[in-house]
């Protein structure tokens, strides 16, 4: 008997985990536009949440069985969240306000493959440099390294654009280069730690 509750314990969980997962994806995907792949994950997620639920409801006196339910729940908000930062979907858009305007940042960030659109500004203290960069998202980390190896003190503000139209930004950033740097950058990386 205890054997059988430990089993609908962890069936009850695992599939919570899997159904809230698919939620979290289902809904980055809608957002992203990405509508029938959304569709598709949706219609595995609701078989498999009416599954789940069934087994709860038709058990409803084991209360052990109601907090797998809520258990599996939370921990797939996480895996799924997990799953998302893994895929890092679309593109970022980081807005960088240096207090130096005779570096040569620009230059730098596109020898590096990024987009990147740069004017004068004047802040508080004086002249600055003020740039908006295009990036996919799973370059993102490696983009705040290399603005921060450049400008420490630089000033960033990152978001995710909902739509990109026009200009070379796409193109570019999807040709490879920025690959082909952040793979030379970890090599460099890795040789500066083995001596």
């Amino acid at each position: 008997m205890l054997e059988n509750a430990i089993v609908m314990v962890i069936i009850i969980m695992a599939i919570n985990i899997v159904y809230v997962s698919l939620s979290t994806l289902r809904v980055i995907l809608t957002l992203k536009g990405r509508r029938y792949i959304a569709g598709t994950i949706g219609t595995f997620e609701i078989v498999i949440y009416t599954l789940g639920l069934g087994l709860v409801l038709d058990n409803l006196g084991e209360v052990q069985n109601l907090i797998a339910y809520g258990l599996g729940y939370g921990i797939g908000v996480i895996v799924g969240s997990m799953i998302e930062e893994k895929l890092a979907l679309g593109y970022i858009t980081v807005n960088v306000i240096s207090s130096n305007p005779d570096i040569s940042f620009t230059k730098q960030l596109r020898e590096k493959g990024y987009g990147v659109t740069s004017w004068y500004a004047y802040g508080m203290d004086g002249d600055r440099l003020s740039m908006q960069i295009l990036s996919p998202r799973k370059y993102e980390l490696h983009l705040y390294e290399t603005i921060k190896s450049i400008d420490p003190k630089a000033f960033i503000i990152a978001y995710e654009p909902k739509q990109i139209h026009g200009g070379f930004w796409v193109k570019k950033v999807k040709k490879g280069k920025i690959v082909k740097s952040v793979e030379k950058d970890e090599q460099q990386t890795e040789e500066n730690l083995r001596s």
